[in-house]
C-alpha cells in the first residue's frame, strides 16, 4: 500500500596501455574463489578485481544487458580510465567481457553511453549487421596538466558483434571543446518525434542538449540549468528520458543530473527535474532539487536504452567521491547498487520519481530466515538471524516511530530511524563497524525527509549485502543507500515500536549469491 510522500579526482600520470591485440581479459582467478573475499557484495555487480567508478553504456540488445563501467585495471585507485565490460541475460547474474575500450592519443576513456543504431544512421554496419555505438568523454591529461580548459572531448566507436569487440570512429573527436573545463558524460537516445538522436552532456554548472542524424555530425540545440537545481558542485552524468505518470495517460521528461559535491548528506548524490522536452529544449518550472537517493552512496547512476517494453532501469555507483578511494577492501574497490526500475507518481500537484528493485532481485530471496513476526505497539523484539548481511528485510507497518537495528557480537551497528515527529527517516552507520578510514564516512547520520499522508500502512524493504544496505521506503518513494564495513557479520535485528497503537510486520529472507 502506498500511504506517505517521501520527498576529483587526483592528478595521475598518463601510462602506457595495453596493445589491442594483447589478452584483455578482466577475469584472472576463477571466479567461485575470488568472490568470497571480506566485504564482497554478493548479489551486487562489482569487479573481479581493481577500480571501478561510474557505469557506462548501459544498453541491451538482442537478449543482453551490458553493463560498461569506468575501469583502471592496474590498481584499486583511481587512474587512467578504461570501459569495462560486464554482460547479463537478468540484470543479477554478470559476467565479465575483456575490456571494451582503451584510452589514446585523444586522451583517456570517460563516462558516456551507448545505443543500438537500429537503422543504420552512422554507416558503420556494411553487410546488414546492426551496430552497437558507444559515445563517451576524452579525457586528455596533457592538457588538463598544462592548464588548458579545452582537454575534454566527445568521441565514438561502434561494435557489429553486439559489444564483443569494438572500433573507434577515425574522425574523433565528435564534438571538440571551444574553451569549457568540465565537458562531459554525453547520454544520447533516438527521439522518435524528431526522427534524430539527441545528447545530453553536462558543462560545469549546466546541461548542454546537441542534435544527429548519423551520431557523427553534432549540433548544439540549448542550454539547461544554469539557476535551477542544486549548484554545491560540478553537475555529472545527465540522462533524460520519458515516463508515463502512474495511473494516467500523463508523460513527462526526467532529467536526472548528478552533482560532487553538494548532496544533501555530504559528497556525491544525484537530483533529478520533472518537466517537458519538445525536441530541441528541456523545460521545467523546478527550481529547488529533488534526490533520487538520500543515502551517501548512490552517485553518477544512469538508465538502459533500448530495454524492451520500454521499462527504464536505472544502476549507480554505490560510492561517494569523500571516500571513495580509501574503503577498506584489497582486491577490488566499489560495487554498483541494485538494478532499480524507475517511475514516476503524481502527488498532489507535485511529481515525484521513485527507484525500486527489478522483480528479479526480489526473486533472489529464496530462504527464509525469519517468517512473519508481530511487533505489538510499544514493544521491542530482539531476533538473533545468522545471514542477516545477506538478506531481504521487510516490514508492514503503520508505524511512524520506530528503530531497526541490525548488530553484530562486538556491538557494532547500523541504525534505521523513523521519526514521525520531526517527518524524518535516518540511516545511522556512525558505529556500523570500520568508519575511521576517512573522515566523512561516519561522521553523522543520514537524513531523509518523509511527509505522512494519512494512517494507513506502509511497506519498508531493506537488502543488506556484506558492505552496504538499500532502504526503500513505500515502494521506492523515499530511497538511502549507504556503505557498511562490520567487523564481523551482523547477527540480530533489534525492532523497537515507539508507537503505542500502530504494530508491524516484519519478515526476512536469505538473498540467494549470484556469483
Amino acid at each position: 500500500m502506498r500511504k506517505i510522500f517521501i520527498c576529483l579526482m587526483l592528478p595521475m600520470v598518463f601510462v602506457s596501455c595495453r596493445n589491442k591485440g594483447e589478452d584483455k581479459e578482466v577475469t584472472a582467478k576463477v571466479e567461485q574463489e575470488i568472490y568470497t573475499e571480506t566485504y564482497r557484495p554478493q548479489f551486487h555487480f562489482s569487479p573481479s578485481e581493481m577500480w571501478m567508478n561510474d557505469p557506462n553504456g548501459l544498453v541491451y540488445n538482442d537478449g543482453v544487458y551490458h553493463l560498461f563501467y569506468q575501469y583502471y585495471p592496474e590498481d584499486i585507485v583511481w587512474g587512467p580510465m578504461h570501459w569495462g565490460h560486464a554482460v547479463s541475460k537478468d540484470m543479477v547474474h554478470w559476467k565479465h567481457k575483456p575490456i571494451a575500450l582503451y584510452p589514446d592519443e585523444h586522451g583517456l576513456i570517460f563516462s558516456g553511453s551507448a545505443v543500438v543504431d537500429k537503422e543504420n544512421t552512422s554507416g558503420f554496419a556494411q553487410n546488414g549487421e546492426i551496430p552497437l555505438v558507444a559515445v563517451f568523454t576524452y579525457h586528455l591529461m596533457e592538457g588538463e596538466r598544462e592548464g588548458r580548459t579545452d582537454f575534454q572531448t566527445q568521441g565514438i566507436a561502434y561494435s557489429l558483434d553486439n559489444g564483443e569487440s569494438w572500433t573507434k570512429y577515425e574522425g574523433n573527436p565528435v564534438i571538440g571543446n571551444s574553451g569549457i573545463k568540465d565537458f562531459r558524460d554525453p547520454k544520447v537516445f533516438w527521439h522518435e518525434a524528431s526522427k534524430s538522436w539527441i545528447m545530453v552532456l553536462v558543462a560545469g554548472d549546466h546541461a548542454k542538449l546537441y542534435r544527429s542524424n548519423d551520431l557523427k555530425d553534432w549540433v548544439h540545440l540549448s542550454d539547461f540549468g544554469k539557476n535551477q537545481g542544486a549548484h554545491g558542485g560540478v553537475w555529472e552524468c545527465p540522462d533524460l528520458f520519458p515516463l508515463q505518470v502512474e495511473g494516467t495517460e500523463e508523460q513527462k521528461w526526467v532529467l536526472i543530473i548528478s552533482i560532487n559535491p553538494g548532496a544533501p548528506n555530504g559528497g556525491s548524490g544525484t537530483q533529478y527535474f520533472i518537466g517537458d522536452f519538445d525536441g530541441t529544449r528541456f523545460i521545467s518550472d523546478q527550481e529547488e532539487a529533488k534526490w533520487l537517493d538520500y543515502g551517501a552512496d548512490n552517485y553518477a547512476g544512469v538508465t538502459y536504452n533500448n530495454v524492451p517494453n520500454g521499462d527504464r532501469i536505472f544502476i549507480g555507483w554505490m560510492s561517494n567521491w569523500d571516500y571513495a578511494r580509501d574503503t577498506p577492501t584489497e582486491v577490488w574497490r566499489s560495487a554498483m547498487t541494485l538494478p532499480r526500475k524507475l517511475s514516476l507518481r503524481k502527488v498532489g500537484e507535485d511529481y515525484r520519481l521513485l527507484n525500486y528493485p527489478l522483480l528479479q532481485v526480489e526473486e533472489l530471496a529464496s530462504e527464509a530466515l525469519i517468517s512473519t513476526t508481530k511487533i505489538e505497539p510499544g514493544s521491542s523484539e530482539n531476533i538473533k538471524i545468522e545471514g542477516l548481511n545477506q538478506s531481504r528485510i521487510q516490514f508492514m507497518t503503520a508505524s511512524k516511530d520506530f528503530t531497526l537495528s541490525m548488530t553484530n557480537d562486538l556491538g557494532e551497528t547500523v541504525d534505521v530511524v523513523m521519526d514521525g515527529q520531526s517527518g524524518s527517516l535516518f540511516l545511522d552507520r556512525m558505529n556500523s563497524g570500520k568508519v575511521d578510514f576517512q573522515a566523512e564516512f561516519g561522521n553523522k547520520k543520514h537524513h531523509a525527509p518523509i511527509e505522512f499522508l494519512d494512517d494507513g500502512p506502509y511497506e519498508l524493504v531493506i537488502y543488506m549485502d556484506w558492505s552496504s544496505i538499500e532502504v526503500f521506503v513505500d515502494g521506492g518513494l523515499c530511497a538511502m543507500t549507504d556503505q557498511l564495513f562490520p567487523s564481523e557479520p551482523y547477527n540480530q535485528l533489534l525492532i523497537t515500536n515507539r508507537d503505542a497503537e500502530k504494530g508491524m510486520e516484519v519478515s526476512v529472507s536469505g538473498m540467494e549469491s549470484t556469483w
